[in-house]
């Protein structure tokens, strides 16, 4: 079961953040999964749509420029990143997960997305793209099918299994509190893969993993390891 760090390793880290990234790698994480805004000519890694609950900054983070939103801080002393940042902090042997949480015009994304790839250095096929957003997911998919895109829900119903299939998705991710084994088997058994957030307890994890999911979205990527494969770490989280 892949342990993937949610936002990074966001309970030691502020999350979405380079510092965030590069702790979850060395919790042990497989991935790390971070949140995305295509603003102006770039793409940005951010989380909500206002800025005071994560940086010193406030308003809408639609409205800041992005000479503003690169000077706030994201906590101690961290910037927001760029997606190229975001992509050069990911091991050779690991991979990432983006969530897009705004796009405005699917082709120029992708041509941004393009040159972070460039810049990074990464190759595509260690990328997995997601939204609750479909409609871009099924455009993404139709200009770039070689590209991984998974499909987000917060849902328990056969449905989200069949639009997850029906726009090419390889994965699907569900929300824990929702989560149950058949939904799992049935998921599986239409070929997807199964990634569930965000899962910060030991027994969650445990069961998780007793049903095969696939991915867990943790905060806490250390404290998994510990859970799942029985190593110890000094960033042990012991909550």
């Amino acid at each position: 079961m892949h342990i993937i760090g949610h936002r990074g390793a966001s309970r030691d880290r502020p999350e979405n953040t380079l510092s965030a990234f590069e702790e979850a790698f060395h919790q042990g994480a497989d991935a790390i999964e971070f949140d995305t805004y295509q603003h102006d000519d770039t793409i940005l890694v951010f989380h909500d749509r206002y800025l005071h609950r994560t940086t010193n900054g406030q308003g809408r983070f639609k409205d800041s420029s992005l000479a503003d939103l690169r000077h706030l801080d994201a906590g101690h002393g961290q910037t927001i990143p760029l997606l190229s940042e975001a992509l050069l902090c990911i091991p050779a042997d690991a991979w990432c997960n983006i969530e897009i949480k705004s796009l405005r015009d699917t082709q120029q994304w992708l041509e941004q997305l393009d040159k972070a790839i460039t810049s990074a250095r990464v190759s595509a096929d260690r990328l997995l793209i997601s939204s609750f957003n479909h409609h871009w997911l099924t455009d993404i998919k139709h200009h770039r099918p070689y590209l991984t895109i998974g499909a987000l829900t917060a849902s328990y119903t056969r449905n989200s299994i069949v639009d997850a299939t029906a726009i090419s998705a390889s994965t699907l991710h569900v929300a824990l509190d929702v989560i149950t084994p058949e939904y799992v088997r049935d998921a599986h058994n239409a070929g997807l893969k199964v990634y569930v957030y965000t899962v910060d307890g030991h027994l969650d994890m445990l069961e998780l993993e007793s049903w095969g999911v696939d991915g867990i979205f943790t905060n806490v990527p250390a404290f998994a390891r510990h859970v799942l494969h029985d190593e110890p770490h000094p960033a042990l989280y012991h909550g």
